[in-house]
């Protein structure tokens, strides 16, 4: 049993000039002044929110039926499916002023598309009354934010 802690300890003690000889390179190492790392140029911080406009539910809302109407009128094959997604990229680009608010109002597009289309996979009498019923809240919500705040 003592033979191995010999052995542990020879090598030890012939290791013994070399690790003399790293101290020394160590504190010659340590006596340079150490390298400063190159600087990264900071980001500027993002500019601070703005306080939500008194119509955002109102428009957060009508993002979410226009993704259930992009669904929809797409699933039932109706002439104007290809126009939501273009009325909800005219919402992103007027009012997703900050990412933040841009993010939002995309989420509330997503749910409305996402809930209908884990719903529904065929156009059905039910579908398309529900169509029916979000373009006629889509229209009273879009005249309400144009008509209390204009636009």
């Amino acid at each position: 049993m003592r033979r191995p802690a010999i052995l542990a300890l020879a090598a030890l003690l012939a290791l013994g000039p070399v690790l003399a000889a790293s101290d020394a390179w160590a504190q010659q190492r340590s006596a340079r002044p150490p390298a400063k790392p190159p600087e990264k140029e900071k980001e500027p911080p993002p500019p601070p929110e703005p306080p939500p406009a008194p119509y955002d539910r109102d428009l957060l809302r009508l993002s979410e039926i226009v993704g259930a109407l992009a669904f929809l009128r797409n699933l039932c094959a109706a002439p104007d499916a290809a126009e939501w997604p273009t009325r909800m990229k005219a919402i992103l680009e007027s009012e997703g002023v900050t990412p933040a608010r841009r993010d939002r109002l995309a989420g509330a597009y997503n749910r409305g598309f996402r809930g209908y289309s884990l719903t529904y996979r065929i156009c059905t009498p039910a579908a398309g009354e529900a169509a029916r019923r979000f373009v006629a809240e889509g229209e009273r919500l879009s005249h309400a934010i144009a008509g209390r705040f204009g636009g």
